[in-house]
């Protein structure tokens, strides 16, 4: 499922338009983006928790050459499924 559909399935969901979805979906982006910079978790009690975590710096190998090189630190992004995603999926 890509964005279009989503906002597709949203607005037949809800009953409102596809511009009021795609404004909605936008707003959701916008906001748990600017939570997640900040250092802030996003929890959606049945649904999931968006977290940011930090990886450490650490050495890795080029797989075409064999070559060692040096993988520096990030941040990096981390979904956990909720219980009620978990049931739905199962």
């Amino acid at each position: 499922m890509n964005k279009s559909n989503l906002i597709d399935n949203i607005a037949a969901a809800a009953k409102i338009t596809k511009v009021q979805a795609a404004a909605a979906l936008d707003s959701f982006m916008s906001s748990t983006q600017t939570a997640l910079k900040k250092g802030d978790k996003v929890i959606l009690v049945g649904f999931g928790t968006f977290s940011v975590t930090k990886r450490a710096a650490r050495k890795g190998r080029n797989p075409q050459t064999g070559k060692e090189i040096n993988i520096p630190a990030k941040k990096v992004v981390k979904f956990k499924a909720g219980s009620g995603l978990q049931a739905k999926v199962k």
